[in-house]
């Protein structure tokens, strides 16, 4: 199936209504951009030390309210996709949309008060504290000369809470851990109040613990606060788990989208991750992996 194909059939199923047959009606290009909270199309996307586009995708669709994890080995572009959809890049060709509205067409503040990013590197004084973190993510909303109002700190606390830092909102950041300190960045985008949060690889390097308390915030964004979330992720049996769909990348273009039950198979695994393993689709908690063994280039 090429990615085209791919695409088209995700956007046709999530257009249908339920009780709609096999003949429903696929909507337009236009349609689809406009019931999506983020929508990317015709995207070449490179670098200036590349000569060619290091991601090459037809459509990318971030659908509205729900979490999308962007799954594939090193290399794949999954980074370099998030970078473009966040404006952090600009593709050498096609357009990225942000509720009818083009990104890289947006100032920053404007911008910011839409989409919250959190990159992979992130560098903070270490005397700062995990609160006073938390309020630079309200910058959006104010003037550069306006103090901080009731409604910045409302915005801090609930970061906090939902982070699961509220306890550590004194301690300066440069004494937490590793898995502390990314839940404090995660607190100090919350603090932006955006409907649409990007998060790359925000479990790398983290324990299982801290791992799995970062993809419950995540969850509960999407869950009670209907956050449109898009997350790259390393282990896609995590992604599988707490996802609601799937962003499959090989070699800088789309693999497959969709979501994880139909999307994870043992195909997938042997041709993107190349790993031979059995995947066990029946799984209350989403498809379960169990690999086998690496495959040989």
């Amino acid at each position: 199936m090429t990615e085209t194909e791919v695409i088209d059939e995700r956007a046709d199923d999530a257009a249908r209504t339920p009780d709609a047959g096999d003949g429903a009606a696929s909507p337009s290009d236009g349609e689809r951009a406009a019931a999506c909270e983020l929508y990317g199309e015709n995207l070449a996307i490179g670098y200036p030390s590349t000569d060619e586009p290091v991601v090459e995708c037809e459509n990318v669709v971030i659908p509205a309210g729900e979490v999308t994890a962007l799954v594939g080995p090193n290399g794949s572009g999954k980074s370099t996709l998030l970078r473009a959809m966040s404006n952090q890049l600009t593709p050498d060709r096609g357009s990225v949309v942000l509720d009818g509205e083009d990104v890289h067409a947006l100032g920053t503040k404007q911008l910011a008060r839409k989409l919250g990013l959190l990159s992979q590197e992130n560098e903070a004084p270490g005397s700062l504290t995990v609160e006073d973190l938390v309020y630079h993510g309200r910058y959006p909303h104010r003037g550069f000369f306006e103090s901080v109002t009731e409604d910045d700190a409302a915005a801090v606390e609930t970061a906090l809470s939902l982070a699961g830092v509220t306890h550590l909102r004194d301690s300066d950041v440069g004494n937490l851990s590793g898995g502390q300190k990314q839940l404090a960045w995660i607190a100090m985008v919350l603090a932006q109040e955006t409907d649409v949060l990007l998060l790359d690889e925000p479990t790398t390097y983290l324990d299982l613990h801290h791992q799995l308390r970062v993809m419950e915030v995540i969850r509960t964004l999407k869950d009670e606060r209907d956050v449109t979330v898009a997350v790259v992720l390393h282990d896609i049996g995590q992604a599988a788990r707490f996802a609601d769909n799937l962003i499959a990348m090989k070699d800088g273009e789309l693999y497959d989208w969709g979501p994880p039950r139909r999307v994870v198979t043992e195909e997938l695994l042997r041709d993107v991750f190349r790993v031979d393993a059995t995947v066990d689709s029946q799984s209350p908690t989403g498809p379960h992996i169990s690999p086998h063994r690496a495959i040989d280039e």
